[in-house]
């Protein structure tokens, strides 16, 4: 019986590290791109399932005021005599059941062209962006010439336009003190 625990604990332990190894591996597919949002969302339910279904069978286990023998047979046929689901049965989505292998792996290939197709007319946009970015850069580079031109056309023209009116002012006190 101590064996038995002892296998029973080491199990629940090993499924514990298997599921938290899934649930990264799923994290790791969706940040990736590797599998669509879609599809992560819909696994990352069906882990929170196994979560939940592990922690049901480590109560069971514990045997939260249950007798042994009932512990043992909720255990074995998944908690059906408490009305407690299987935690091997996992609902599949309408969209995979009934599909065999190969035409799963179809799916997945149809799902990432798609994919592949959204991918390549957001960089054909962001290329066109990229483009009209540039010329507007080019348009205010020439902007800013014609503007530091006219900068010094004015103060040439400030400058000269000063110089004649000192001109003219020496000009009239001239003539005044002449006259």
């Amino acid at each position: 019986s101590l064996q038995v625990n002892v296998a029973i604990r080491s199990s629940l332990q090993s499924l514990r590290e298997k599921i938290e190894e899934l649930r990264e591996l799923l994290l790791r597919a969706v940040s990736t791109r590797q599998i669509t949002q879609l599809e992560g969302d819909r696994r990352q339910n069906l882990v929170d399932e196994l979560l939940t279904r592990h922690k049901q069978l480590e109560a069971l286990y514990r045997n939260e005021g249950l007798e042994p023998d009932m512990s043992r047979s909720s255990l074995m046929a998944g908690g059906a005599k408490r009305g407690v689901p299987n935690p091997w049965l996992l609902e599949e989505s309408e969209e995979t059941r009934g599909l065999g292998f190969d035409e799963l792996r179809q799916q997945q290939r149809r799902i990432i062209e798609e994919q592949d197709a959204g991918l390549d007319a957001l960089s054909s946009i962001i290329s066109r962006q990229k483009q009209m970015g540039q010329e507007i850069g080019n348009e205010l580079d020439e902007q800013n010439e014609i503007i530091d031109d006219l900068t010094n056309l004015v103060e040439n023209t400030d400058g000269r336009l000063r110089s004649q009116t000192r001109h003219v002012k020496m000009v009239d006190k001239k003539s005044t003190s002449c006259g």
